[in-house]
């Protein structure tokens, strides 16, 4: 079972899974991040496993999926909280000349990790749409049998942005962007009504 062989499948789960994610990513976290760990483990899988035989891949390609499903779930909240920290401490180095002193490095990077889990809704809400909107043009993309786009559904993602400039994938970005947008606002609105219904429930 080759890598090729899978590029159809994949690029239909990319495209699903991409589309749901971006317009209801928040409220199935969980379940994407199973299907997004579930996806990456079954790519990466054949390009580790070596020379098997047919049914040999095939297992061992399931179990990598679902490896990686467990992995993103059991590793999402200490994500969010080391982009805190990363962010923070980029945020520090840009702000002071030279190397900031280690003590405040540290204390920031706590901070960081502290507020970026405060507000993880919102940031959970925004990586979900963008993630899911890049994943679901890739998938469209693959289906229709673009190159760069069947080359990222079967593990090589450095052809498409915003692994490389945006010269020449302007549509690219542009409907990414978009559908991002278009996205994190339909989870905003329905986020902000189930918080209004359960403050009338009370």
């Amino acid at each position: 079972m080759s890598s090729v062989s899978l590029q159809l499948p994949v690029a239909v789960i990319l495209l699903g899974g991409g589309l749901v994610a971006t317009f209801a990513g928040y409220r199935l976290l969980r379940a994407l991040l199973a299907l997004y760990g579930f996806v990456a483990g079954i790519i990466l899988t054949p390009l580790v496993a070596g020379d098997l035989g047919t049914w040999e891949l095939i297992a061992a390609t399931v179990a990598g999926g679902l490896v990686g499903a467990g992995l993103a779930i059991g590793f999402y909240l200490a994500g969010v909280a080391l982009l805190g920290a990363g962010l923070a401490a980029f945020i520090l180095n840009l702000a002071m000349e030279g190397d900031p002193d280690v003590r405040l490095l540290l204390g920031t990077s706590v901070g960081g990790a502290l507020v970026m889990l405060l507000v993880r809704h919102y940031v959970l809400i925004a990586a979900t749409a963008f993630l899911g909107g890049w994943t679901a043009i890739v998938g469209g993309m693959a289906i229709a049998g673009h190159e760069a786009a069947v080359a990222a559904a079967t593990g090589d993602v450095t052809q498409l942005f915003p692994m490389v400039p945006v010269d020449g994938q302007t549509p690219f970005a542009v409907g990414w962007l978009v559908l991002g947008l278009c996205g994190a606002l339909v989870q905003l609105r329905a986020r902000s009504r189930l918080r209004a219904r359960k403050s009338g429930q009370r």
